[in-house]
């Protein structure tokens, strides 16, 4: 994710931050972690800057669990604290706090990324890797954090000392939180990554750290389309087999794709359709993660082209979010098995039903109607291929009863 994440940094976050958080006193309460499906699936959001969406109200449109929470940085004065976008402290936010207690409150849950495009990273400013993962585990600890992600960038990414402070960290911090959940992310090319993502999986592999999984961004290098990034993922797939020694499912299962939905920074333009294409590919191979950037740009463009707030591409609202929450669905837990599914029995109505049968291979969006079992069911969001009148993680369809 590149220079639109830093686009509109100067706007003022949404008026709902200001007013839920208040009464937000230090670390958000902690939720039960999601399976890590979901960690794998959380699209990026800017919670104080690029004109940040309500999160619930991304939740309520798309059954959205997980969001991304960027960026973790060092102080642009120097130093090695963790502050957001490298100007609010951590140890004293409260604006943050209370986005994730918003989507907590909401039955959903975060990740936090550190790192990103611009500004300083703590790997550049903290010396070691027991300093670096000192830093970090001020984060994991102040908003109980089951996800981290490492989202490794220029001038960073070119810098050994730093790279090493880094997946060390990653390393201690894995060690020292069971279950965490931790992905790291780079710049992609056409061969999967560059020379220094390979030098990246050769120093992971020599301390002996695997992450979740290692993401590419298939984007502003010359990418066209959803073809292209495709080809970039299986580049990675046989870089991560010779690199880290892994078999070619095991490699899969630990490949991940972090795209930009709309217009890249290069000009490179990515619409549905080629979300569509590499979603097939990742689920058809097992990929271990799905996500993008960002939250934020999930719109339509209305009296501004600023990229870091809108796509522009022709789109309604949160539709490549919605792509997360497949991903979500088809990807199974690492950790956390999906609960059993269950047939809620039904009762022949008195009459026929005017709503349209149920066709699983219909999608379906928030109030669509149909009928199904002689029961009438109401959609609470966007749903495709999810009977209803099951029960289980999802619970999309609302059962108004016999008809």
């Amino acid at each position: 994710m590149r220079r639109s994440r830093l686009a509109a940094v100067g706007l003022a976050a949404a008026t709902f931050i200001g007013t839920a958080v208040s009464l937000v006193i230090g670390a958000p309460s902690a939720t039960a972690a999601l399976g890590n499906n979901w960690y794998a699936a959380a699209p990026y959001l800017m919670p104080v800057s690029n004109n940040p969406p309500d999160p619930v109200t991304v939740m309520n449109a798309t059954g959205l669990k997980a969001f991304q929470l960027a960026f973790i940085l060092a102080p642009n004065g120097g130093g090695c604290s963790p502050t957001w976008d490298g100007t609010a402290a951590v140890s004293s936010d409260t604006n943050v706090a209370g986005v994730i207690s918003r989507i907590r409150g909401a039955g959903g849950d975060v990740s936090v990324s550190v790192g990103g495009y611009g500004g300083t990273k703590l790997g550049q400013t903290c010396g070691t890797v027991a300093a670096t993962a000192a830093a970090y585990q001020q984060v994991i600890s102040k908003y109980s954090l089951k996800a981290i992600d490492f989202d490794l960038e220029e001038p960073e990414y070119e810098n050994t000392a730093a790279i090493a402070n880094e997946l060390g960290a990653a390393k201690t911090l894995q060690a020292n939180n069971p279950g965490l959940f931790v992905s790291v992310t780079m710049p992609g090319t056409a061969a999967g990554t560059g020379w220094f993502g390979t030098q990246l999986l050769d120093q992971a592999k020599s301390i002996g750290f695997s992450p979740n999984n290692f993401s590419i961004m298939p984007f502003d290098g010359g990418f066209n389309g959803g073809s292209s990034q495709v080809s970039a993922l299986e580049g990675l797939h046989g870089l991560l087999m010779s690199h880290m020694g892994w078999d070619s499912a095991t490699a899969y299962s630990h490949e991940g794709f972090s795209g930009m939905n709309g217009k890249s920074d290069a000009s490179e333009m990515f619409y549905t359709a080629d979300f569509q294409t590499v979603y097939d590919y990742a689920t058809s191979h097992g990929l271990g993660r799905f996500t993008f950037w960002s939250v934020n740009r999930d719109r339509a463009c209305v009296g501004t082209t600023d990229n870091g707030v809108c796509s522009n591409v022709p789109q309604n609202d949160w539709d490549f979010t919605k792509f997360s929450v497949r991903f979500a669905g088809a990807t199974p837990p690492q950790t956390t098995p999906t609960p059993p599914t269950t047939t809620t029995p039904t009762t022949p109505g008195g009459g026929s039903c005017t709503a349209a049968a149920w066709d699983k291979a219909k999608v379906y969006v928030k109030d669509d109607a149909v009928s199904h079992n002689s029961h009438k069911f109401t959609a609470k969001w966007w749903t495709q291929g999810e009977e209803p009148g099951t029960t289980g993680e999802w619970g999309v369809w609302t059962d108004n009863g016999a008809c």
